[in-house]
């Protein structure tokens, strides 16, 4: 049996890791980053980067574990959340399969970042606020693997964001382009059966 509940969280643990690296997309964030960053001193960005993923990191996990609460102070069901969650990150999926002028977050401000447009809503946008939303209503144990995925997550952010003048340099726009789009197509698998789920729950409540 401990086996059998080590490779079930193994599991859980994979699936939110990449749930979350779709969802949260910083491969495809990479030329937001480049640019937005590109005013700023060389001497600063490398701090800019940390600042702004450790508040992402924050929002997300103060989101995990109060999202309960969240819910029912709004008077939220959870099946109404899932269906929301799932129709937002159909959109995102969308505009990362067929690319928007303005990209796949919309219009961002010039200047040195604070926040926004880093933090919020690249990192932590609505889709990601609500998926690790849906983490909260599961078990003390099941939530401790989520903010595991969710810290090994927020490690890939750092190594690629403070990699990511490099990175766009080697692989090229096509390459980035085509990586992107390949995340959006998955991420339109997951956000489908996510959408199918929730109607599901919806129409056992009927």
């Amino acid at each position: 049996m401990p086996i059998n509940n080590n490779k079930i969280m193994t599991q859980d643990f994979f699936q939110t890791f990449i749930l979350l690296l779709l969802v949260t997309d910083p491969f495809g964030n990479v030329p937001l980053f480049a640019s937005v960053l590109n005013p700023v001193p060389p001497s600063r960005r490398s701090r800019i980067v940390v600042r702004e993923c450790a508040i992402a990191f924050v929002l997300l996990l103060i989101f995990m574990f109060f999202g309960r609460h969240f819910l029912s102070a709004l008077h939220l069901s959870e099946v109404a959340l899932r269906i929301g969650g799932a129709v937002i990150l159909l959109l995102i999926s969308i505009r990362m399969i067929f690319p928007h002028p303005d990209g796949v977050l919309g219009r961002t401000d010039g200047g040195e970042p604070f926040i926004v447009p880093l933090a919020i809503p690249a990192l932590a946008g609505p889709s990601a606020l609500a998926t690790v939303l849906l983490f909260s209503r599961e078990s003390t144990g099941e939530v401790l693997v989520h903010v595991a995925a969710l810290a090994a997550v927020g490690v890939v952010w750092l190594l690629v964001f403070l990699s990511a003048e490099k990175l766009q340099k080697v692989l090229g726009p096509q390459v980035m382009t085509a990586f992107e789009r390949l995340m959006g197509l998955i991420l339109t698998a997951m956000s489908v059966e996510m959408l199918l789920g929730g109607i599901r729950e919806f129409v056992k409540t009927l």
